[in-house]
C-alpha cells in the first residue's frame, strides 16, 4: 500500500473542521472540478462560441450522472 506523506496531517485537518466547513470545502472543490473540466473542453474546442461550449458541457456533464434515479 503506497504511503503519502502529508496524509496524517490532512486527516487531523479534517478532525479540526467543523461540518459546515466541510461541506463548503466540498463546494469549492466541486466548483474547481467543473472549471477545470470547462477549461479542458474550452482548450479542445478553442474556436467554437461560448453558447455551443456551454451546451456541450451540459451534454457531457448529464452523460456523467447516474441514470438509475
Amino acid at each position: 500500500m503506497k504511503t503519502y506523506p502529508n496524509e496524517q496531517r490532512y486527516h487531523d485537518i479534517l478532525r479540526k473542521m467543523s461540518p459546515e466547513e466541510k461541506l463548503m470545502k466540498a463546494f469549492d472543490l466541486s466548483d474547481l472540478a467543473n472549471e477545470a473540466f470547462k477549461a479542458g473542453l474550452r482548450s479542445r474546442n478553442p474556436d467554437m462560441p461560448e453558447n455551443e461550449l456551454e451546451r456541450l458541457y451540459q451534454e457531457k456533464l448529464a452523460s456523467c450522472h447516474n441514470q438509475n434515479y
